[in-house]
């Protein structure tokens, strides 16, 4: 069960993920998108809480310091990410990020004593190598790296691991995902909200927000699942799942913007349905 949970927490977040490209391919306002999307994550989350009964939890201390740390690991990722792609190519940026799910399974692995059999073991290699080569696009001329850019790749993959990893802690603590969320997101929220005035594009500001309150819905469904799939199954195989969220955004620019793979592309899809099948066994 925890299985088809975490494969479904992949497609649901890399729908907010093709939401966003959508916003970006439509020239929508960055900063406005990202407000938008948190701030249909926090009424997801916050109603979410409020249906279960753990808004009570709220009363523990335990809760706002996750809270803050998830918070600030998914708003300063995404930050840092953004400013890396001003320093470096999207290709080599976006599977280097996502490299956080390699943390997240070693948390689990080396200090949650998760066991990890040969086989899964090839299908998390199988899935990992399919997150870095959906992303490669090869290059006409020489791609120039600034330096910065190394800063701001590293900066990001720990940030996203505060925000994946810190779900695995929580879970382990006994501590409800929904008011964390709630509060990450909440707090996320504010943070992209100073921006705002900056929009002064009013047909870009419509096209973010619009498309951004849309993501949000599927990033909260997404990351609650993966939050259920740590907490029904081992993170250190639900991890490598969630993170080929990034084929869903492929999928659809194949589909929608015609946009072609190339071999090495091809191959990640085929390692994907390799690792999960593998996984699964």
């Amino acid at each position: 069960m925890w299985l088809a949970i975490a494969v479904g927490s992949a497609v649901l977040f890399g729908l907010a993920g093709w939401w966003m490209k959508v916003s970006q391919m439509r020239r929508g306002h960055a900063s406005v998108m990202l407000f938008g999307l948190y701030a249909t994550g926090t009424a997801g989350f916050g109603i979410h809480a409020a249906v279960e009964g753990s808004f009570r939890e709220l009363s523990d201390y335990r809760v706002w310091l996750a809270g803050i740390i998830i918070g600030a690991g998914s708003a300063l990722g995404n930050a840092l990410f953004m400013k890396a792609l001003d320093y470096g190519p999207a290709a080599l940026t976006s599977p280097l990020t996502n490299m956080n799910i390699v943390l997240v399974i070693a948390l689990g692995t080396l200090y949650y004593g998760e066991s990890l059999h040969a086989t899964e073991a090839t299908g998390i290699v199988l899935l990992l190598a399919a997150v870095v080569m959906i992303s490669y696009k090869k290059q006409s001329t020489s791609t120039s790296v600034q330096s910065g850019w190394y800063l701001y790749v590293t900066a990001a993959i720990l940030f996203f691991t505060f925000r994946n990893g810190g779900l695995k802690v929580t879970e382990e603590l006994g501590i409800s995902s929904a008011p964390v969320l709630f509060i990450g997101y909440a707090l996320s929220l504010i943070w992209f909200a100073f921006p705002l005035r900056k929009a002064i594009d009013h047909a870009a500001f419509r096209t973010g927000l619009k498309l951004g309150l849309l993501a949000g819905v599927f990033s909260y469904g997404g990351l609650q699942l993966y939050a259920v799939a740590l907490a029904t199954g081992p993170s250190n195989l639900a991890a490598p799942i969630f993170a080929t969220n990034s084929l869903v955004v492929a999928a659809g620019s194949i589909l929608i913007y015609q946009e072609k793979l190339n071999r090495v592309q091809w191959a990640a899809f085929a390692l994907t349905i390799a690792g999960l099948v593998i996984i699964r066994i």
